[in-house]
């Protein structure tokens, strides 16, 4: 058996002005997110990680930094772990991605979505999966996956057997911690979307 805990980077400059970072470079968390990381670190103070992974990206790797500065572990980069591939939609604003044609199939139905320039969500959740597999095969204890919104509620969903049309459903918050238990032949969700009260919403 192996637990997971899946972990949401904390706050940064994108998410409180409401625009899409997807894979662009230099975004990093800013005080609230560091703050909120830090938390998420103490949090997980207790359990005792065998290994911590993370998104290639910085506002992930800041946030895995500061849970390995705890465990006593360095941080182990992993590319399947990164966030959606959104391709041109990088740096577009909620607010424009709303009017978009596409923005209504990817929240009903998006398995139906692809990005423009990048992947869909049914190839997300399987590079996020298979990942996520490979790790288990490493590891039959508690490990700690640093990741982002959607890659986490998508593996969830393919764990708890939600269909990909309804992981929009999942509510995973900005350095928040869910975790798994995962068996060849089985998986429960042991916690979802679980922040310190102090966080900001």
């Amino acid at each position: 058996m192996t637990r997971i805990y899946l972990v949401r980077h904390g706050q940064n400059d994108y998410i409180d002005k409401g625009k899409l970072a997807g894979w662009l470079p230099g975004v990093h968390l800013n005080a609230a997110g560091k703050e909120q990381a830090a938390e998420a670190a103490e949090m997980l103070r207790s359990v005792r990680l065998q290994a911590i992974y993370s998104s290639p990206l910085e506002r992930a790797t800041e946030t895995a930094d500061e849970i390995a500065a705890i465990q006593g572990l360095k941080v182990i980069v992993r590319q399947g772990l990164g966030e959606l591939k959104i391709g041109s939609w990088e740096g577009l604003s909620l607010r424009a991605a709303r009017r978009r044609k596409l923005w209504p199939i990817i929240q009903h139905v998006p398995s139906l979505a692809r990005f423009p320039q990048g992947e869909s969500f049914l190839e997300a959740q399987l590079r996020i999966v298979e990942t996520l597999e490979g790790l288990r095969s490493k590891h039959s204890g508690v490990i700690a996956c640093v990741s982002h919104a959607d890659p986490i509620k998508l593996a969830i969903a393919h764990y708890i057997g939600l269909p990909i049309d309804s992981f929009q459903r999942l509510d995973v918050q900005p350095a928040s911690i869910s975790e798994l238990s995962i068996e060849d032949k089985s998986a429960r969700l042991i916690q979802l979307n679980v922040i310190l009260r102090s966080s900001p919403p």
